[in-house]
């Protein structure tokens, strides 16, 4: 009898699996309709309004394969959609006030996905910039700050690195190649192969992925819907809305400093994350920006009161005096 049940329910076992991957040309029928769906290549993608030579079979190929995995890598793709709508307003505004494409911007987000990573060599931040790059393009690194986790700073930084390509390269999309491997690199696969044109070269496999991973983020942004992503269906994150507080004295304890100016420490570092100690030493004449939030960051304590707390606030703790926290240029 017991033999009996186990095949009755074996059978229906793999009556269910036929019926989960039997494909069906109404998607309405099966929810795994759009999850085997191909993509048609519009021919009039384009990076930075450079064309992209679809002609030639090896361009489509390596064009199809990286628009196929970043469409369906759902989650990560949709991670990048919430970080977008926060970020891409600064970038964009940078990007145009340098008077540069707007594309670019994806570049950020397949080097970092819009997040401060820091790579297994050293790259830091969104642009992930090497050290040595980043001060050539005067950003400062000293064990304190280090201004590759500040976005707005790394952003200049990489626009600069943009400028100097295109003056080298003349081409937008031989700026965003060498972004990956470096100017010299692309220069010199450039020169052993006696071509111009990065869709000529024959390149690492990383940099040969790059440009096409760029500009399938840039198809997938520009028409989501097709691609199976409805924005308004996505809760993304907004944009941080702060004031500045100028700082021309040195803060020996920015967890003091934090309660000081009714934060905490977790939120200084959330939203100044180039500060990279407890600490910030300010040599005379020297000053720094620190961003506190307006709203939309509060601290738990407030949002949820425990009975015991719940007649307690912040200001009533005895924090050590800390002389003059600084001047706040926009405190409303």
């Amino acid at each position: 009898m017991k033999k009996a049940i186990a095949a009755i329910v074996i059978v229906i076992g793999l009556f269910g699996v036929f019926e989960l991957f039997t494909f069906s040309t109404d998607s309405d029928k099966s929810p795994f309709y759009m999850m085997f769906r191909d993509f048609k290549i519009s021919p009039d993608i384009n990076f930075c309004g450079e064309p992209v030579p679809f002609q030639s079979d090896d361009i489509r190929e390596r064009y199809d394969r990286e628009l196929l995995k970043t469409a369906y890598w759902q989650s990560e793709t949709i991670m990048y959609f919430k970080r977008a709508k926060r970020w891409f307003p600064l970038i964009e505004k940078i990007l145009r006030e340098q008077g540069l494409p707007e594309d670019l911007k994806y570049v950020s987000v397949i080097e970092s996905g819009l997040t401060n990573v820091v790579s297994p060599v050293g790259a830091t931040g969104f642009w992930q910039l090497m050290p040595n790059t980043a001060k050539e393009f005067d950003m400062e690194i000293r064990e304190e700050v280090d201004d590759r986790y500040d976005v707005e700073k790394s952003t200049y930084a990489a626009c600069k690195y943009f400028k100097a390509a295109y003056k080298r390269f003349k081409n937008w999309t031989a700026v965003a190649a060498s972004y990956n491997m470096g100017m010299g690199g692309l220069n010199s696969r450039m020169r052993e192969q006696q071509v111009r044109n990065y869709y000529d070269l024959l390149l690492n496999t990383e940099t040969s992925r790059y440009v096409f991973r760029i500009l399938a983020y840039k198809a997938i942004f520009s028409n989501p819907k097709y691609y199976g992503y409805d924005p308004d269906e996505i809760d993304a994150y907004s944009p941080y809305d702060s004031y500045e507080v100028k700082i021309d004295s040195t803060i020996p304890n920015l967890m003091e400093y934090a309660i000081k100016m009714n934060s905490n420490y977790k939120i200084v570092k959330l939203m100044n994350p180039w500060l990279r100690e407890n600490r910030l030493t300010v040599k005379t004449g020297k000053f720094y920006t620190i961003r506190f939030p307006k709203s939309g960051i509060y601290q738990y304590s407030e949002l949820i009161p425990t009975k015991e707390d719940s007649n307690a606030s912040v200001g009533d703790t005895i924090l050590p005096d800390i002389s003059d926290p600084g001047t706040a240029t926009d405190p409303k």
